[in-house]
């Protein structure tokens, strides 16, 4: 009964976003794929970039990660408006100044077209990795409660939700995206909110109560002191400083969306407002894990070991209702990252490798090259979650912080470089020096705690991969005007 309302849930939502995606891709030609025309309102754009920045993995995985971490997560969450105010005031400003569409292109000018092409590179290897994992997470939970009741494999719910995805952004692509990840935030924080209120109802506890509870038993804590802890509270504020640079400032997806807006202020009232409300939805979401948690303790029902199975074995077990407002939360969280992604992936792609800026074609033949490109990221990242199933054994967004560690640290290291010194580099070693610095960090982290009297590296990784790129490049550089 709960499989059948959940897929027709599904249905109506999916018929929401084709009605939207028809109407935000009326008139659309290649430019609105890439940049919506530049006339997207700033507070659309702030609104949908919640859902986009937060996605399923941190809908399902944060609240779990209480039960491990506590709330020592916020102090990451601290760290973003650091990094937010990075974006907003430097790096912004040289996006719209040089006109880009591809923020790689910058590479290219600065230093040439192998750095141009190492950028573009690990940024595609990233946001495969990386969003194919969180949408490998809705298709999970929907396979588990859903179809897998009715005997139907998990390639099925994986190919279906790809190809709805590749549906509705093939022709309107980034003007869409912005458009309906402002109605896949609004399902996502409506799911969150619901849930915490039933199961404040269901303990006939406030939610005041819940948390002096909570504190009592030392589930709170948000500061961890030893400084050799992977969750150590200044490493987690610096590295949320560094993870926001990397994974937002430098990402082609999310500053896709920031560069839809009509000017350069507009962008970055859009980047202020939106920092300032994830300290709140993240809270949202570590207050719910706190929930979940009472709630299992209560009913006596053991605590999966898998953090992510945490939210939806609670959610399908107080009610149907619970059980659909959670799926259509998690279907909205999954699709807010994923549409983004392979609309940034295929524009990435058609100006970073195809060179769609100087290329000589007519506007069919470009927009045909750019939905073949699209048809192909999608198939691949339809092959990336299927491969990862077998792998799924721990919360899924450390395991996505971790790949971030090593793929956006060379990013860190080439911007940093071009933008805070005048120095030319030795082009053609930019991609040696991008693969040997993950080698590098990986071996640091596998001897860490051998190396460094019991130290253990965490999110703050991506910090020391960025700088061995950083010194890298300087190693191999010249000043301007030599050879």
């Amino acid at each position: 009964m709960i499989s059948a309302l959940i897929l027709t849930v599904f249905v109506i939502y999916f018929v929401t976003l084709f009605l939207i995606s028809k109407f935000t891709s009326k008139g659309a030609n290649n430019q609105t794929f890439y940049t919506g025309n530049r006339k997207v309102p700033w507070h659309v754009v702030a609104f949908g970039m919640i859902g986009a920045s937060l996605s399923g993995v941190t809908f399902m995985s944060v609240p779990g990660y209480v039960q491990s971490t506590q709330f020592t997560y916020f102090g990451v969450v601290l760290g973003y408006l650091l990094g937010y105010a990075v974006i907003a005031f430097v790096l912004l400003p040289l996006y719209y100044r040089l006109n880009l569409t591809s923020i790689y292109m910058y590479l290219g000018e600065r230093f040439g077209a192998f750095s141009h092409k190492t950028g573009s590179f690990f940024f595609i290897v990233s946001r495969l990795l990386g969003s194919s994992l969180r949408m490998y997470l809705v298709v999970f939970v929907l396979y588990e409660f859903v179809f897998k009741i009715w005997g139907i494999p998990f390639w099925v719910p994986a190919v279906l939700l790809i190809s709805m995805i590749l549906f509705y952004t093939l022709k309107g692509g980034i003007k869409t995206v912005v458009w309906t990840d402002s109605l896949q935030t609004i399902f996502m924080l409506a799911a969150t909110i619901i849930t915490v209120i039933y199961i404040l109802n269901k303990l006939d506890i406030s939610f005041l109560n819940l948390f002096e509870q909570a504190s009592k038993q030392g589930m709170t804590k948000m500061f961890e002191t030893d400084w050799r802890a992977d969750n150590f509270f200044l490493k987690q504020i610096l590295s949320g400083a560094f993870i926001t640079i990397a994974m937002t400032g430098l990402d082609q997806d999310m500053m896709q969306r920031n560069l839809t807006c009509k000017t350069l202020k507009d962008s970055q009232k859009n980047i202020i407002t939106f920092s300032f409300s994830l300290l709140f939805v993240n809270f949202l979401f570590l207050a719910l894990g706190v929930a979940l948690l009472f709630y299992l303790i209560a009913t006596g029902t053991p605590i999966s070991e898998k953090a992510d199975n945490i939210f939806p074995s609670v959610a399908f077990n107080i009610s149907p209702f619970t059980a659909v407002v959670f799926v259509l939360g998690l279907i909205a969280a999954g699709y807010s990252s994923a549409d983004g992604t392979l609309t940034s992936l295929t524009t990435s792609f058609c100006y970073d490798f195809l060179g769609f800026k100087e290329i000589k074609k007519t506007e069919e033949q470009k927009t045909k090259t750019r939905k073949t490109v699209h048809i192909a990221f999608a198939l691949l990242f339809l092959f990336c979650m299927l491969i990862f199933k077998p792998f799924h054994n721990d919360s899924l967004i450390k395991i996505i912080f971790d790949i971030a560690s090593y793929t956006y640290g060379p990013l860190l290291g080439l911007f940093a470089f071009g933008l805070f010194t005048k120095r030319k580099i030795r082009d053609k070693w930019a991609p040696v020096l991008a693969i040997l610095s993950p080698i590098i960090c990986f071996i640091l982290n596998k001897y860490s705690i051998i190396w460094f009297n019991g130290y253990k590296f965490g999110f703050e990784l991506l910090i020391i991969n960025g700088l061995i790129t950083f010194i890298g490049l300087f190693i191999l550089s010249v000043k301007r005007g030599k050879v």
